[in-house]
């Protein structure tokens, strides 16, 4: 109540207590500092205008809070929008189309005359996606009410946050009740390979290349090793994918799904070698050489390549954005260290997004964003961490929501497994796309849905089915007792359900 009676340039600053909460220290008020250029205060201000920083933005103006996102980019959407999931879903869907028509469509009754890949329309193709997209969310943050602010933001003090313009000009200070952090992740580099973005790329050049390149070797094995190697496998480059653990698809994957995805892309033309650590790199005028052995130790091999796509990874990006002006820590992985309500050690100052702890994903950022939002506004907010769904968009596509059955496995919880093959499935069969299966994992005393993996066709599409069964807690007779339409996809869904608790109809 104090603070409705001062005067704007005397109001209370929040001082730490003995039990580690925040109160105003004994009512003393504290004259706030004068600035060079007095800005009005935001209720929220967002640093970063990726997934979860614009969707942070949009509620919060959403919510009746005066809201302002500053990105340094110079345009919104974040490495997702810009140079990841989306420049990339259009390289793998456009470069599936023309290894469809190669390869695939005579079995189909069509016959086509010379097929030549414009790899320039491709890209421009890509970039017209892309720009679509970045210029919805300016739309959308006009709607909203959102002061959309290009330029590099460093939190100066505690409410306080200074902003270098992207385009030149006068340093401007902004002032915030609330900060939320969002600045997203970096590829993490490679000890010994330089990255230029031409040769020895990340995600980011491998979505750009000017030319396919005779032979590729990705070092990484998993989503985004895997899907980059999918599109230029595809347009015709020799790919060898180079992966220290002993099965690809990342720790997420189920172990059967792993071994069932390898078998596949290795139909397509991949070249794996798993449990293989890269020792060096040697780049020369003409080409790169990729030294590598066992993992445990072994024979030396070189690779040759005309292009190294490094993909061992991501890290959470935070240079220059102040966090030690408040004191705000890291922890080892240089991730910032948050509460259950996404508070830093400054309560009023959040992180969300692969700035902070949990999965690397765009979608878990946004639900992060809209959280944290929540708990601003509300003073609370919600993201069930047991239901986020991973996709692979490879093709066919793999995804998976909750429990391996390894990580069932290892709590020593009794478990049933339900399968169904799309090869039995008669919307596959018809399209003549039928490689996977879908696989359920259950509790066996309560038949209590614990993880749903698939690989097949519309697998990223068929998996939301099941994020939302495991968010209400549903059993797998009652997916096999809801009627799916038929010919459909999603038949082997309930199918698989159907497999834990009785037994399939057709297979």
């Amino acid at each position: 109540m104090l603070k409705s009676f001062l005067p704007r340039s005397s109001r209370t600053l929040l001082r730490p207590v003995a039990s580690g909460t925040y109160a105003p220290s004994a009512f003393t008020i504290v004259p706030r500092r004068g600035l060079a250029s007095e800005a009005p205060e935001h209720d929220v201000v967002v640093i970063g205008g990726g997934p979860g920083g614009y969707v942070a933005a949009i509620k919060a103006a959403q919510e009746g809070l005066k809201t302002a996102c500053i990105e340094k980019r110079g345009a919104l959407g974040g490495t997702c929008l810009n140079v990841g999931c989306i420049p990339s879903k259009s390289l793998l869907n456009n470069s599936h189309i023309y290894h469809q028509i190669l390869h695939d469509v005579k079995n189909r009754g069509i016959d086509v005359g010379d097929v030549k890949l414009n790899l320039q329309q491709m890209m421009k193709a890509k970039e017209t996606s892309v720009t679509g997209l970045t210029k919805g969310i300016e739309f959308l943050f006009k709607k909203n009410g959102v002061d959309y602010i290009k330029g590099t933001g460093t939190i100066t003090g505690e409410n306080e946050i200074k902003v270098n313009p992207l385009e030149g000009g006068e340093v401007q200070t902004v002032r915030a009740k609330n900060i939320i952090i969002a600045t997203g992740s970096e590829a993490t580099p490679f000890p010994g390979l330089t990255i230029d973005e031409k040769r020895v790329v990340t995600s980011t050049g491998a979505i750009a290349l000017e030319q396919v390149p005779k032979k590729m070797v990705v070092i990484g094995g998993g989503i985004i090793g895997l899907e980059m190697a999918s599109v230029w496998s595809r347009l015709g480059s020799e790919v060898t994918i180079v992966e220290y653990l002993g099965a690809i698809g990342g720790p997420g994957m189920d172990a059967d799904m792993a071994k069932t995805m390898q078998r596949i892309l290795t139909k397509q033309g991949m070249k794996f070698k798993l449990n293989t650590k890269v020792v060096s790199g040697d780049v020369s005028e003409s080409s790169v050489a990729v030294n590598v052995e066992a993992a445990k130790g072994g024979k030396a091999e070189a690779l040759d390549a005309d292009v190294v796509l490094v993909a061992i990874g991501r890290r959470p990006y935070t240079t220059g954005l102040g966090l030690e002006n408040v004191g705000i820590e890291l922890d080892e992985r240089g991730r910032v260290i948050v509460d259950s309500e996404y508070r830093t050690k400054v309560p009023h100052i959040r992180a969300i997004g692969d700035a902070t702890f949990g999965a690397m994903l765009a979608h878990k950022a946004e639900e992060e964003g809209i959280a944290a939002v929540e708990y601003i506004s509300k003073g609370y907010g919600h993201v069930n961490y047991g239901a986020i769904p991973s996709v692979m968009y490879t093709h066919p596509e793999a995804a998976w929501v909750g429990q391996t059955e390894q990580e069932v496995k290892a709590t020593g919880k009794e478990y049933n497994i339900g399968s169904f093959p799309f090869s039995a499935n008669s919307r596959a069969k018809t399209n003549l796309d039928s490689e996977g299966m879908v696989k359920f994992i259950t509790d066996k005393e309560t038949d209590r849905i614990l993880g749903i993996h698939i690989i097949g066709p519309n697998a990223g599409e068929m998996i939301a089915e099941g994020v939302l069964a495991i968010e209400y807690g549903a059993s797998s007779e009652d997916i096999g007792r809801t009627s799916h339409a038929h010919p459909t996809l999603s038949e082997a869904f309930k199918e698989a359900a159907m497999a834990c608790y009785s037994k399939p109809i057709h297979a």
